[in-house]
């Protein structure tokens, strides 16, 4: 697996915004779906958002309209941009790529994150 390091979760309160980044090491190379998922507390991990190598998104229903979703594909790097946070996103929140080429070599098997912490207060 590839090893994922995420930043920028914490504690905000409801309304206020959080950018999260996820940053894979810069020997990957062809990277193919880049994602965010969370996990809340007895829950099932669910996805947040999804991005293409190309740019496109896709959201679940509950980040449509108030998070976005990015990557720079030169850093390796996506992020999620969470505005109007509402305590029902309080989660760990974990980020994954699909796919990717290290070397002379392709991984097919997902890789994730450790997690970052987000927790909204009312």
């Amino acid at each position: 697996q590839a090893q994922l390091v995420e930043s920028g979760g914490g504690l905000v309160q409801a309304g206020r915004s959080l950018r999260l980044s996820c940053a894979a090491p810069e020997r990957l190379y062809s990277i193919n779906v880049m994602g965010w998922y969370r996990q809340a507390p007895g829950e099932q991990r669910e996805l947040v958002a999804t991005i293409t190598t190309e740019g496109t998104p896709t959201y679940a229903d509950s980040a449509k309209g108030r998070f976005t979703i990015s990557r720079d594909n030169a850093k390796n790097t996506v992020y999620l941009q969470m505005n109007r946070l509402r305590p029902e996103d309080t989660a760990v929140y974990y980020c994954t790529i699909d796919r990717y080429c290290e070397g002379n070599g392709c991984y097919l098997l997902p890789s994730w994150g450790q997690g970052t912490q987000v927790f909204v207060s009312p």
